[in-house]
């Protein structure tokens, strides 16, 4: 039992607002060419390979408290987790701040696959970054009743939009 529970909301609200603010202002800004001579086509890549490294975590990180119980273990895996998504969101944010917009050049059947994943996708990101936090904060309080009932929802969702990262950049690789 911890007996010096924190309070995480201030930083739970910041940081939702700040993270949403930032990735939706990129959306509406406009794309200067100062960096040009710059090569930001790996950054694609990156965020690909940091989404499939918390995809893994977050898997990992069920695994070790489902099946073995292990806390310890659960929030170093929960911890790589967040270490990853901040590194893709520093990588997401440079890029698009950056790179022009790559449009999707699929026809067919697999345009309005790819759209309602890459919807979805977004949709749930921005929900995503709240549980995330509420779901660790209650974690790192102890308040081990409150974790499970929002990880429930929070893993999940989680491991739906690392995946589906992965797969609006597989879809959309071609066209860079």
């Amino acid at each position: 039992m911890n007996t010096k529970e924190r309070n995480y909301t201030p930083v739970i609200v910041i940081l939702t607002i700040a993270i949403n603010a930032i990735v939706a202002v990129l959306y509406f800004m406009p794309k200067g060419n100062s960096l040009s001579h710059v090569d930001l086509t790996f950054l694609p890549f990156f965020n690909a390979v940091m989404n499939s490294f918390t995809f893994v975590f977050l898997l990992a990180a069920l695994f070790s408290i489902i099946k073995q119980r292990n806390i310890k273990r659960h929030r170093n895996y929960i911890f790589a987790a967040f270490t990853t998504t901040a590194l893709f969101l520093v990588s997401y944010v440079t890029y698009h701040a950056l790179a022009p917009n790559t449009p999707f050049g699929g026809e067919g059947i697999i345009r309005p696959i790819y759209y309602f994943i890459l919807i979805s996708h977004i949709l749930l990101s921005v929900i995503i970054v709240p549980l995330a936090l509420i779901t660790l904060a209650r974690g790192l309080n102890m308040k081990v009743e409150k974790h499970k009932k929002i990880a429930r929802w929070t893993m999940p969702l989680w491991l739906y939009v690392s995946l589906t990262g992965v797969i609006v950049y597989l879809m959309i690789s071609p066209y860079y």
